[in-house]
């Protein structure tokens, strides 16, 4: 402060100045004296920020507030609210202030500003948020990894298979109780997924069925495709049924599913069977008298161990294929064959007389079917139904087997049942007119009565093909029959 400037505080507080001698400044809140006003203390200026908006005042301070001395309470500032400015000359507070530091920044935020100020905190959120999802998933993905190892992992599998053991060992010693339901399911996966497919061996309408290698040995791949999880979940279902494992049943190994994060692929795992469906293999072969015992024994064995029911705590129960036709049996390499494709099989529970059917939509192949499905007169709550139908569909089999006999240096060309009444892929408006409405079945030759084996097949057949099921031979009496008639003809199974 200067000299004159000091002079005038000690005279102001020391009472000197006089009402002539008084201190003139500018007043904002004094209208009536034209914005003015007198004072013996001091003129005040200030400039402050209330609620946003900029305020000047200008006003005359009495001595007596002046007090005490040095930096009167009026005259101070306020950092970042208030500046303040006292001075002892007329009309000195005619200064204009600067904005207080700091003010605008805090109290009138621009659009830009705003908008950093409310994104940052919420894009450091999100940021965290996602980095936690990652991590938890990561540390989740290693986890279920580990927990998989010892089950999926074929560098592990060490640990439960031993290295020299064939699929037939694992089956015999690793089935449950002995039971014949199959392979325990983490030796199911271990097995699965240590296969290496070689070739695509077939083609239907669930998927593709290649051929495998694992160990040295060759197994069947059925895949299915994603929409199929129903039928392949069925069929594996039924495989692992409890004492279903027989010799004229296909061998289930495994099932599986196998995804890479974009596609999933549905795995059922069986023996491999080089001469595929018997479809094919009558196609291509004709067979001897001998053979074709053989095929059809094998396949009445199967259906009859298929349809049985086993008593006990370890029981099995009765189960009807459903689409049994030659398609579905495969032929292995002793001249014997094996039922597969148990999609649409169904379970009879004796205990309390229901019949699980597959949840899916698929009905059976329309040639073999029988005229109490076509005219849709079965049974569905009789069990026997199912299993009268399966023998009507196995007598069209054996009408495909004998056709191809050679006997005598004569055998006819392959055909499909029905092949001279109705279209290659019929419907079952076709299929009705034909097997219930003019009661037609294949032509049984007269010639095949000049060789017992050929009688005894075309006898079967009839009996086969009854309209009404009740009537039909049962499977084991169909064993049975053949059963004597490969002594007779000394046929060595």
């Amino acid at each position: 402060m200067s000299q004159g400037r000091t002079l005038l505080v000690v005279v102001a507080l020391s009472g000197i100045i006089t009402a002539s001698e008084a201190l003139k400044c500018n007043c904002t809140n004094c209208e009536k004296s034209g914005y003015e006003c007198e004072t013996d203390g001091a003129c005040m200026a200030s400039t402050s920020y209330i609620k946003g908006q900029k305020q000047h005042v200008r006003i005359c301070i009495p001595r007596e507030s002046l007090i005490p001395p040095g930096q009167p309470i009026y005259c101070l500032s306020a950092e970042g609210v208030l500046n303040t400015h006292c001075c002892y000359t007329d009309y000195c507070n005619s200064v204009d202030l600067q904005v207080p530091s700091g003010v605008l920044d805090s109290n009138s935020w621009r659009p830009v500003e705003l908008a950093a100020v409310i994104a940052g905190p919420v894009f450091l959120v999100c940021l965290v948020l996602i980095v936690g999802v990652l991590l938890f998933q990561y540390h989740q993905r290693a986890y279920n990894h580990r927990q998989r190892l010892d089950v999926e992992d074929p560098s592990c599998d060490h640990l439960y298979l031993a290295k020299d053991k064939t699929l037939q060992d694992l089956i015999f010693d690793l089935s449950t109780s002995g039971s014949g339901s199959g392979l325990p399911l983490f030796v199911q996966r271990t097995v699965a997924r240590t296969i290496v497919l070689q070739e695509i061996i077939g083609k239907g309408r669930f998927g593709e069925v290649w051929r495998g290698r694992w160990r040295g040995g060759d197994v069947a791949v059925k895949i299915f495709s994603s929409r199929e999880e129903r039928s392949w979940f069925r069929e594996a279902e039924i495989y692992q049924t409890i004492m279903l494992r027989h010799e004229n049943i296909l061998g289930f190994i495994a099932a599986d599913n196998k995804d890479n994060g974009t596609w999933t692929q549905l795995w059922l795992v069986s023996d491999y069977h080089e001469h595929g469906s018997l479809f094919d293999y009558l196609n291509h072969y004709s067979v001897t008298i001998e053979g074709m015992i053989k095929i059809a024994l094998s396949a009445a064995s199967g259906l009859a161990h298929l349809h049985m029911e086993i008593l006990g705590t370890q029981g099995k129960p009765g189960i009807a294929h459903r689409d049994l036709k030659s398609k579905n049996i495969l032929v292995k390499k002793n001249g014997t064959c094996a039922i597969a494709d148990l999609g649409l099989a169904v379970r009879h529970e004796s205990a309390t007389d229901t019949i699980d059917i597959a949840p899916n939509q698929r009905v059976g192949t329309k040639r073999y079917m029988a005229p109490e499905v076509l005219d849709e007169t079965i049974n569905m709550k009789h069990f026997d139904s199912f299993k009268c139908a399966d023998i009507y569909a196995l007598g069209l089999v054996y009408w495909e087997i004998a056709r191809r006999c050679n006997a005598g240096g004569v055998h006819e060309e392959y055909q499909l049942p029905y092949y001279d009444l109705v279209p290659s892929d019929p419907s079952i408006e076709e299929m009705r007119k034909v097997v219930c409405d003019q009661r037609l079945r294949p032509n049984v030759p007269n010639w095949w009565q000049s060789y017992e084996a050929l009688r005894v097949m075309g006898k079967i057949m009839r009996e086969c093909w009854y309209a009404n099921g009740a009537a039909r031979l049962t499977a084991l009496r169909i064993k049975k029959t053949l059963s004597q008639l490969s002594v007779e003809e000394d046929v060595k199974i």
